[in-house]
């Protein structure tokens, strides 16, 4: 007779961990005990739940799963690449970046490696593509928040723009939305999550109609032929359906989608470009932030020149579009935008 599996009761919303209690016999207020324990509490031992049933925390029964932090690293500038393994034994990195003023941003992965094959990340070379769990992805959370918890500091915003496409793989990150979100744990605000995607169109919707976040969106070309290139899911879901998609994203009045365009010298970042780029976006509720690119090893790409994404700025800000320059950050220990991939430090 085989043994039974745990199951991961850390990646579980409330609905379903209170399901799950209640199959065990138990009340839903015991659901709600083990919730606050793993996300507001911190549990990371199923003994410290001294008020839980002990058949609610039998490690024959439960686990709380979770990661491995390997190694932090730090810039000059202050950001944080926390390189964490799974129990399986595979890498994934997560970035905490200063954003001015106290606050904290963390970029957070939601698969190891990515298939959608972008031209210009690191990511998408790595050899190992598989699904984080919903258990993997909140973990990256509470590993950031202890360790920035020691400098008397806390993760303000989380950004799904670490390793993988969000989008395809919902079956696990809309979980964990809906636990960082929930106000007996993590207790994110909705203005306080976003989740980007290089445009998987028919997923746009469902993630829409599941949880109440930010979009970002990954663009990078004003074109479908260059897009293509750059961006080999523009193939299958072109620039029209994207922006259409966008178009129909349901916004509170004063939110905007995030719009990312990856400068790469001398291939995106023309005066055409800064011409057509306000034209496509016309009727979406978009707000820019210009990424001058981070050159990797083995990339093919160069930055763009400061006058170039100075040119971009103007066009836009012309154009009345709402538009940042993401300065880079951690580019010395390679946490930067495009950079993740993974690998063992030297």
């Amino acid at each position: 007779m085989s043994a039974i599996t745990p199951v991961d009761i850390k990646g579980l919303d409330r609905e379903t961990l209170t399901e799950l209690v209640g199959q065990k016999g138990h009340k839903p207020y015991r659901a709600t005990q083990l919730f606050e324990w793993m996300h507001a509490r911190g549990a990371r031992d199923l003994e410290a739940m001294s008020n839980v049933p002990k058949d609610l925390r039998d490690p024959e029964q439960v686990t709380l799963g979770g990661l491995q932090v390997d190694d932090v690293m730090r810039s000059k500038d202050g950001t944080r690449k926390m390189l964490l393994r799974t129990a399986a034994g595979d890498r994934l990195e997560s970035v905490i970046i200063p954003m001015g003023t106290g606050r904290w941003t963390q970029c957070v992965s939601s698969q190891i490696g990515c298939k959608m094959g972008c031209d210009f990340c690191a990511t998408a070379e790595m050899s190992v593509r598989k699904n984080l769990t919903s258990s993997e992805i909140v973990d990256q959370i509470y590993h950031a928040r202890s360790l920035m918890a020691e400098e008397d500091m806390q993760v303000n915003n989380l950004v799904f723009m670490g390793m993988g496409e969000p989008l395809d793989n919902l079956d696990n990150v809309i979980p964990a939305l809906r636990v960082l979100l929930d106000q007996k744990g993590a207790a994110f605000g909705q203005r306080c999550i976003t989740v980007s995607t290089v445009g998987l169109v028919p997923k746009i919707p469902l993630l829409a109609e599941s949880v109440p976040i930010n979009l970002a969106v990954s663009l990078n070309a004003t074109t479908d032929e260059l897009r293509s290139k750059l961006m080999p899911i523009n193939r299958k879901y072109n620039l029209a359906q994207l922006l259409q998609a966008l178009r129909d994203f349901p916004m509170a009045p004063r939110r905007r989608i995030f719009v990312e365009y990856v400068m790469l010298g001398g291939v995106n970042d023309t005066d055409e470009d800064a011409k057509r780029l306000p034209q496509l976006l016309h009727g979406v509720r978009a707000k820019i932030n210009l990424i001058p690119f981070n050159p990797y090893p083995g990339s093919r790409f160069v930055s763009p020149t400061e006058e170039r994404v100075a040119y971009f700025l103007d066009k836009l800000h012309k154009a009345g579009i709402q538009t940042n320059i993401r300065e880079p950050k951690g580019r010395d220990i390679e946490a930067a935008c495009g950079m993740l991939d993974g690998a063992q430090p030297i």
